[in-house]
């Protein structure tokens, strides 16, 4: 593998929030682009540079994790975002897959599976706990035209079959020689004709086209 996935820890429990960084660190695929105990503190840590997997929590004094999901998107983040909470709720998992995340992990999960999934997720997968997959068949009903793949730019379609192997940004960027910004405009542009809240929604669609 080349260089390891950095990845940013959003979660306002002091000893918990430790805990997950220690796993993440204990494994050499992943590296730690920090750590936050509130959703507004995880806005100010992307605003500059991305990691390329933002672990957050749904429960949060404050800006509450949908909430936090919500701004990332809109602000155009484009770091695949695992959601890492206690709630089994069936609105929970089906509200926070509909605003844009790549995953919905309980806090149960076993340490080895939660860093399993976690590489997974880099590889362009939708990571969702066994006990919530069900759900999933709810969302199945939400539009799934691809008309919009028609639609792309050479360029685009080039970035789309990238990001459909579940390459960061970065891997994009060295692989065409373009920058990260330019790739992340791209994202941005893809993100936008295909009516998509994430890049994993989209690699799924345009994989399952």
């Amino acid at each position: 593998m080349g260089k390891p996935y950095s990845v940013l820890v959003v979660d306002d429990h002091p000893l918990l929030r430790r805990g997950i960084c220690q796993l993440i660190t204990s494994d050499s695929d992943f590296t730690l682009f920090g750590e936050t105990g509130t959703g507004l503190e995880a806005l100010t840590a992307v605003a500059e540079n991305e990691p390329d997997i933002i672990l957050l929590d749904l429960n949060m004094k404050g800006m509450s994790g949908l909430d936090t999901l919500n701004a990332m998107r809109q602000e155009g983040v484009t770091a695949r975002i695992v959601i890492l909470t206690v709630s089994d709720a069936k609105q929970d998992v089906t509200r926070l897959l509909r605003a844009g995340a790549d995953g919905y992990l309980l806090k149960d999960t076993e340490p080895d599976l939660l860093l399993e999934q976690l590489k997974k997720a880099m590889l362009g997968h939708r990571v969702i706990s066994d006990e919530v997959e069900a759900y999933l068949y709810e969302l199945k009903n939400t539009v799934d035209d691809n008309s919009w793949i028609g639609n792309l730019t050479p360029r685009e379609l080039q970035i789309l079959q990238e990001l459909a192997e579940g390459k960061s940004n970065r891997m994009i960027s060295e692989d065409l020689h373009i920058s990260e910004g330019t790739v992340k405009v791209h994202v941005k542009n893809l993100l936008r004709k295909a009516h998509a809240k994430s890049r994993t929604e989209m690699a799924v669609r345009y994989l399952n086209n």
